[in-house]
């Protein structure tokens, strides 16, 4: 049971010396009811207190390390229910599942191709991280060599899918170093699988009812299988979709600690693709850690990466670009300059259609703290002065080009005269939309 903040302040020094940042060792410890600091922000705990308010310290949810090295995907330790309170902190890993059936060659081709399923958004990289593979073969002999096989095709960590306890072992024993999920414990075999994972000292999926996830959990964790990823099961994918919210309340409202291990999300099915990545949209959305689909085309898993990145975007840093110049094409002294805002959705827009136009440019990029140009105008985090600095700075643009115009955003075409005034450039006002900036770009 969640201590109260009164339970943790009988366990603080209590003197109020501000050194945690607040006022009082009751605040301290209301903060700390709340999930919303860490104990190690009070420097004088006694450890005797340490050990008494560990529980009240732990993360609701266990940090769960799948793979090893930069591939490495870690899921869990999240403590909001909405990111709009905080942020989430660790993305849904997403893992496209293949067959121990296919041939060796086929095997290896396909997960190839997988390690390439990596996309450019908005300035960032966007990509898969996991390759499933399936004992459908229900053979462990095979089993075992695919998931060898796999590994040495693959960058990416490895989930090992089987509800056989020596299969699973024959598998994961020829690539523990790289740390796979085993994903394959259920009430069934749990006794058995449960020893697989603790024995090799690796991670597991355990899969159930969501009202019997909590004793089976405790269950599993008796057996030694303590690094845990559990998997609702349910009838249907509405019925699937709040369990994930009924077990992510639980694990964040309720700090029911025994279920408080990330959840994973299965969105294979026997229906066609489309709604396949329709369900897996929906599960990273609602929060599932990780998800396993089994498409590859590209057009689909673009559209999963992009609501997964939107998700575990933090609300309160908009996506930036750096500051400073940026070629389109190539540019000479006679090409014409842009200056717009680091607010990576304007910058790649106006980018993108400056591309359009085949026109080469230039664009000063301004940094408004990730605002567009409207909003950072009305703030004042793009005025004259700035874009006027910026337009002479030495080794930059005035350099760079022989007829100093830049073309201001529509927009902003209050800011012509002054800016001219202030720059010494010609100011020609742009199109107020980005639409019409490839017909723009060739009336010049």
């Amino acid at each position: 049971m969640a201590l109260t903040a009164l339970d943790i302040f009988k366990n603080l020094p209590k003197t109020n010396c501000k050194d945690c940042g607040f006022p009082t060792c009751l605040a301290f410890a209301m903060q700390l009811a709340a999930k919303k600091i860490e104990l190690d922000k009070c420097p004088h705990m006694s450890s005797d207190g340490v050990s008494a308010l560990e529980s009240a310290s732990a993360p609701p949810v266990k940090l769960i390390t799948v793979g090893s090295g930069e591939k490495k995907v870690e899921v869990g330790n999240e403590t909001v229910l909405f990111r709009h309170e905080e942020t989430f902190y660790h993305e849904t890993g997403i893992a496209i599942q293949v067959s121990d059936t296919l041939s060796d060659a086929d095997l290896i081709e396909k997960v190839k191709s997988i390690n390439t399923k990596s996309y450019e958004r908005v300035g960032f990289t966007i990509a898969v991280n996991l390759v499933a593979l399936k004992n459908d073969s229900g053979d462990a002999a095979a089993f075992a060599k695919a998931a060898e096989a796999a590994q040495n095709a693959s960058a990416l960590p490895l989930v090992l899918i089987s509800e056989n306890a020596d299969a699973m072992k024959s598998a994961a024993e020829k690539i523990k170093d790289k740390k796979p999920l085993l994903y394959g414990i259920n009430a069934g075999n749990i006794d058995a699988m449960a020893a697989v994972a603790k024995e090799l000292g690796l991670p597991a999926v355990l899969s159930a009812p969501a009202d019997d996830l909590p004793e089976l959990a405790q269950k599993a964790q008796d057996l030694g299988a303590a690094d845990l990823i559990l998997e609702p099961l349910a009838d249907n994918f509405s019925t699937k979709l709040a369990d994930l919210t009924r077990l992510r309340r639980a694990q964040l409202k309720k700090n029911l600690r025994v279920v408080g291990f990330p959840l994973l999300a299965n969105a294979v099915g026997p229906d066609n693709l489309d709604m396949e990545i329709n369900r897996a949209a929906c599960f990273v959305s609602k929060y599932a850690s990780i998800v396993i689909v089994s498409t590859t085309d590209d057009w689909k898993l673009l559209s999963l990466l992009t609501v997964r990145q939107n998700v575990y975007t933090d609300p309160q840093k908009p996506i930036q670009v750096k500051a400073g110049i940026w070629e389109v094409g190539k540019p000479g002294p006679d090409s014409p300059v842009l200056v717009t805002t680091n607010f990576s959705l304007t910058y790649y827009t106006v980018e993108g259609e400056v591309t359009s136009s085949r026109v080469p440019a230039y664009i000063l990029v301004i940094d408004t703290e990730g605002t567009s140009v409207l909003t950072a105008w009305a703030a004042e985090k793009f005025t004259i002065e700035m874009i006027a600095e910026k337009l002479n700075e030495a080794g930059g643009l005035s350099e760079k080009v022989n007829n100093k115009q830049v073309i201001l955003p529509g927009l902003v075409a209050v800011m012509t005269a002054k800016l001219k005034e202030e720059s010494g450039w010609d100011v020609i006002v742009g199109p107020r939309e980005a639409t019409g900036i490839p017909s723009f770009m060739k009336s010049l």
